[in-house]
């Protein structure tokens, strides 16, 4: 479905081939504070290798002889990648599980601490991604002056494509649970995503078409950057103005639920967004997402990337912003 939002920058540049092998794409996890080192949960910072976030929080809960519930983590990672990121296992009253003896396929324990409260979803910080781009087709000094842009002002803070599924099967499933089908907790939390997702970045494609997807107007609501605050804009001022180009604030789109009063900017998506009222509350999401301590380099045909993302953003929407892949 990537194709369906515009590209602020112009559209892609290059082609090139993404995880050719999960090394291509790896992500660690900032947390974003620091484990108390006391308290009823195992705090643990683990490696995985093409391995799925819920499947690996079920094994640490068989493991533990403890609920699926009590297994917390911040957020769910790519599963075609090597990922690094928190979980918390409670293990209350017992000792610290021997976890050197946990050893599914694909997973590493890095780190093992204790902490005071389960890891929420969201808690984090940040996302730090390492890409490699191969069999890249390109002009290098169009490329770089592109990855010069996106360093300085961001890109569109679209949920990426794998937010819908294959073939946006996602969506197929929102258009079920609306119609009445009842869903697994897992399956039904996924087809909500889905659909507010869809209705944000419908949203945001039209900001990109007018060019405002980064700038603040009279009326909009501005999100501080990394953060769930928001607040009204009245009326533009020139300190306003400052902190939007300094990247401290962004324009901001609903996530459609109860008390959304936008309406989709596809009319067909009307009665999804009623029912989206019935499944879930109404929030915010920043418009622009900054591509911080952006890096890369070139080696023959392979170009490496580095960025940090805060968190909810995707990386693909870096990617597309700069090669067809």
């Amino acid at each position: 479905m990537r194709n369906r939002w515009g590209c602020a920058h112009g559209g892609p540049l290059a082609h090139a081939v993404i995880r050719h092998t999960a090394d291509d794409f790896a992500v660690i996890e900032q947390l974003g504070f620091e484990p108390d080192g006391c308290g009823e949960h195992d705090f643990l910072f683990i490696e995985k290798r093409e391995t799925n976030t819920a499947w690996l929080a079920r094994q640490l809960a068989a493991f533990a002889g403890i609920a699926a519930r009590d297994v917390g983590y911040s957020g769910l990672k790519d599963r075609h990648a090597v990922t690094c990121q928190w979980f918390s296992v409670r293990r209350p009253g017992g000792p610290t599980a021997d976890w050197q003896t946990f050893d599914p396929d694909g997973v590493r324990i890095l780190q093992v601490t204790r902490n005071s409260r389960k890891l929420r979803r969201g808690a984090h910080s940040s996302n730090h991604f390492s890409i490699v781009l191969r069999k890249l087709v390109t002009d290098r000094g169009q490329l770089n002056e592109r990855l010069s842009i996106l360093a300085d002002i961001g890109v569109p803070n679209y949920f990426g494509e794998q937010r819908f599924g294959i073939e946006g099967r996602n969506i197929a499933l929102a258009t079920s649970l609306f119609a009445g089908k009842r869903l697994a907790r897992e399956k039904r939390s996924i087809a909500i995503s889905a659909a507010r997702s869809l209705l944000f970045n419908d949203y945001l494609a039209v900001r990109v078409v007018g060019r405002t997807w980064n700038t603040l107007h009279d009326g909009d609501i501005a999100a501080l950057d990394g953060s769930g605050s928001v607040f009204s804009v009245d009326a533009m001022d020139d300190d306003l103005e400052r902190r939007c180009l300094q990247m401290d604030i962004h324009p901001s789109g609903p996530l459609w639920g109860k008390g959304t009063t936008e309406t989709p900017e596809d009319e067909a998506y009307a009665v999804m967004a009623v029912d989206l009222g019935r499944h879930a509350t109404a929030s915010r999401r920043a418009l622009r997402l900054p591509a911080r301590n952006l890096k890369w380099n070139y080696a023959d045909d392979v170009l490496e990337l580095s960025f940090e993302l805060s968190r909810g953003g995707y990386a693909t929407s870096v990617l597309r912003e700069l090669v067809d892949y």
